[in-house]
């Protein structure tokens, strides 16, 4: 999970869609509300629930006077972590050490400044049985980027 984070925090600071080689990002048509109301639809429409949310961006604002920095990083930033059991269950039937990915995260961040710019992404999984894992992430990715 620190991994994921240092991610986001990486890909939030860059002004363009330049990424780094494991994440997958796309810019939203629509405000960062709408975003993450257009997220929970996608992921409800598919029978899934979200088991967690984590508001990186106030946990950025909350920590920066303790480490130094008050610089705000993210307007806004959120990691949605959620399962479906049936990939799950196939993924780790193939190889036990697919438990490692899951639950599956989808982030959709705001970065500082008067831009408005608002991205949605996730982190790339590896080839073979999780493709279709990945496959999920990208449909629900790039259906909230494009409401």
């Amino acid at each position: 999970m620190r991994r994921f984070l240092s991610i986001l925090a990486a890909v939030a600071l860059l002004p363009a869609i330049a990424l780094a080689q494991d994440t997958t990002v796309y810019k939203v048509n629509g405000t960062y509300d709408d975003a993450e109301f257009n997220f929970e639809n996608a992921i409800i429409d598919r029978g899934l629930t979200i088991g967690l949310t984590s508001d990186v961006s106030d946990m950025l604002n909350r920590t920066g006077p303790a480490v130094g920095d008050e610089t705000e990083v993210l307007a806004n930033g959120t990691v949605f972590m959620f399962c479906s059991a049936l990939l799950s269950r196939k993924v780790i039937k193939i190889n036990p050490a697919n438990v490692s990915y899951c639950p599956y995260g989808v982030f959709i961040y705001e970065p500082a400044g008067d831009s408005g710019d608002v991205f949605v992404g996730y982190r790339n999984l590896p080839a073979g049985e999780m493709q279709e894992v990945q496959s999920l992430l990208d449909e629900i990715a790039r259906e909230t980027a494009d409401q």
